[in-house]
């Protein structure tokens, strides 16, 4: 009964930051585009929780933190099959939580957190169902979203060295629909994304996970201990590898498929650990401590991203500055009687969530941090002005 507390506890309090975050987070270009773009699933989803919870920040954000919260629980079931202690589970659970990549793919209208919650689903039901259910499943994921083609694919490698020919075709067939349906580029000439690849994966977990994720894939590659998990989540990680030597990779299709592998590494780290004498689990120690320092230090980076402006010499370096600027911006446009402007593209959308629409009596001109003209419309945090424009009224006669 304990654990169970405990594990609501560490939902009840994610949900709860989560949600007071978003108090403090504009609309970014990105989800403005999602959100204003072609039509598509994830947008269906923001304009229902818009119409419930009411056009602001909070409905805006609503659906992607109730999909993590369902994650997190997801991953709790999930690795009963892969730990036999509740206080692992737990700990999983809050490694999980705590993951940099989670959290902002909580926080942000992003394919990454329905991508994450439709592969624990699905991870879930396919034991749980008839296998006719989980093909109707498939097909309905191959239909929703393109980051889920990867699922297909390493579910046909899987069916593939199993020798089940009829689960083989049935998932190449929609991993086939899937990239004919939305479109699946492989373009340009060789480049080298390969370590800037790398980086970002050791971003969204931190180097230690990222590190121990790969090993563990690896290891069980060896040991031959492969089974559906492991194989969805190694033809992800290594397909995102070999086409980052050409292109640069969508890693937020890809990363999900590693976060879902955190099961496997767990139950490799628990193994590993209880093995040994006391005297010999120093290193496990040692590599468990340092990843969750990293992880509480990232963490806190990710929710107070806002002091990074009193020490970074250009506030732009900020890479939560896409985030911020757009409502205060808007505020201020509106003490001003502004609701109506013409500004840059990627503003102009952002603005649009706000009720300042786009009109030719006002034009809204971003001016340099450095320059000494003065502007109409400043935003700082403590003291540090993170924008400056000028508004210029035009005659309508």
């Amino acid at each position: 009964m304990k654990y169970k507390i405990i594990l609501f506890l560490i939902l009840g309090i994610d949900a709860c930051v989560l949600f007071f975050e978003t108090a403090h987070v504009s609309i970014s270009s990105s989800e403005a585009s999602l959100l204003y773009g072609d039509f598509s699933f994830l947008q269906l989803l923001v304009k229902t929780s818009l119409a419930f919870f009411g056009h602001n920040d909070f409905g805006l954000r609503f659906v992607f933190i109730a999909m993590h919260i369902l994650s997190a629980l997801l991953i709790y079931i999930i690795s009963k099959r892969y730990l036999k202690f509740q206080r692992d589970r737990l700990w999983l659970v809050l490694t999980f939580v705590l993951l940099p990549g989670v959290v902002s793919s909580a926080i942000m209208v992003n394919h990454a957190g329905f991508i994450i919650f439709g592969l624990l689903l699905y991870l879930y039901l396919e034991q749980k169902v008839s296998k006719f259910f989980i093909n109707i499943l498939l097909l309905v994921y191959a239909l929703l979203d393109v980051g889920f083609v990867y699922l297909f694919l390493g579910l046909a490698f899987y069916h593939l060295f199993n020798k089940e020919k009829k689960e083989f075709a049935y998932n190449i067939g929609l991993f086939f629909f899937s990239s004919y349906l939305y479109g699946f580029d492989i373009y340009g000439f060789p480049r080298g994304h390969f370590l800037d690849t790398i980086g970002v994966y050791a971003a969204i977990f931190n180097p230690i996970i990222f590190v121990y994720i790969f090993y563990v894939l690896y290891r069980r590659y060896l040991a031959d201990k492969k089974d559906k998990l492991w194989y969805i989540a190694s033809t992800a990680l290594l397909f995102s590898l070999l086409i980052s030597f050409r292109q640069r990779v969508d890693i937020e299709h890809f990363a999900p498929y590693l976060i879902i592998a955190l099961p496997l590494a767990a139950q490799t780290f628990v193994s590993s650990y209880r093995v040994r004498l006391k005297e010999h689990r120093r290193a496990y120690k040692a590599i468990f401590v340092s990843s969750f320092i990293l992880l509480i230090l990232n963490t806190l980076v990710v929710f107070f991203n806002k002091e990074l402006y009193l020490v970074l010499d250009n506030p732009k370096k900020n890479f939560a500055y896409n985030m911020h600027i757009a409502k205060s911006l808007a505020q201020k446009l509106k003490a001003q009687n502004i609701d109506c402007v013409t500004t840059d593209r990627r503003m102009q959308k952002r603005l649009r969530f706000y009720a300042v629409t786009q009109c030719d009596k006002n034009i809204l001109k971003e001016l340099p941090l450095k320059s000494k003209r003065e502007p109409d419309v400043t935003i700082s945090y403590k003291n540090r002005i993170l924008y400056k424009a000028t508004v210029t009224k035009l005659n309508s006669k």
